[in-house]
């Protein structure tokens, strides 16, 4: 008989309720419970579907219609979903006739923009379709305040992180930022990543962008994520550069500075005495 998955006796027991991680699992003679094994084959058939789930852009685009911004559809290189998993790098760029679109939008918008925000499926489109209204949401305000110029929203299908180079390259664009669904994990299948580039071009690698991760209810909440991104914008163009030269040093109110608690050393160790 399996055993409880909260067993009293069990010294993990309080670990467990502060993590979705997959411990203190129980075990019947030398397997794990039924009850864990279900729950792992349902997490793993959750991630599949993710990753093979249709990007619905025309209801994404309704939806962006409504509160007021402008979009275009654009696609990859990669023709369907099974070339966009097995060529990465058919990912990275658009297609020929996307191209051409975003040109012809460039001539008849001449002089560049501030910031383009591009938003693809990448590996998860469920994690785009359940978070980017409420980010953007969190975002266009603060865009406004600061004055910068900003394109039409553009949304890309079979799209990697590197495709928002070459679009901003077309745009003329100071900074890009790409909203992309994650790498489904066993317990985040909606997990969305940003990725913000400062003079954006193609042949960029990883080190000239900037990732925050984990966007979603379970995990990094919208506004501190835009917080965080408004953060990398403004010093990008104080100090023209994105990337491995450029941290993440946003200033976070909490509980104990919201009290004046002035609290130095390690957090692990308790305050210094110093």
């Amino acid at each position: 008989m399996d055993k409880l998955p909260f067993d009293p006796h069990n010294p993990w027991l309080e670990l467990r309720r502060l993590t979705p991680a997959r411990i203190a699992l129980g075990r019947t003679g030398t397997s794990i419970p039924t009850r864990a094994q279900l729950d792992f084959q349902y997490a793993h058939a959750q991630a599949r579907d993710a990753v093979h789930l249709p990007f619905d852009h025309g209801g994404l685009r309704s939806q962006l219609a409504e509160r007021g911004h402008e979009s275009v559809l654009l696609h990859s290189a990669a023709i369907d979903r099974n070339s966009y998993l097995q060529r990465p790098d058919l990912g990275r760029k658009l297609s020929a006739d996307s191209v051409q679109v975003l040109r012809d939008y460039a001539s008849a918008n001449p002089g560049g923009v501030d910031l383009v925000i591009v938003v693809a499926d990448g590996l998860s489109a469920l994690a785009v379709h359940r978070h980017t209204l409420p980010f953007l949401a969190r975002l266009e305000e603060q865009i406004a305040a600061e004055g910068w110029t900003v394109a039409p929203v553009i949304l890309v299908e079979q799209g990697r992180v590197a495709v928002a180079d070459e679009i901003g390259e077309l745009l003329g664009a100071k900074m890009t930022v790409i909203l992309i669904g994650e790498r489904p994990g066993l317990s985040s299948p909606d997990s969305l990543g940003l990725y913000f580039t400062y003079n954006p071009k193609v042949g960029l690698t990883d080190a000239y962008r900037n990732c925050i991760s984990n966007v979603r209810l379970e995990g990094l909440s919208y506004g501190m994520a835009a917080h965080r991104l408004l953060y990398l914008m403004r010093e990008a163009c104080r100090r023209q550069l994105s990337g491995v030269n450029l941290k993440d040093e946003a200033q976070v109110q909490t509980l104990e500075s919201d009290a004046g608690t002035n609290m130095k050393g390690n957090f692990l160790l308790g305050p210094s005495n110093a």
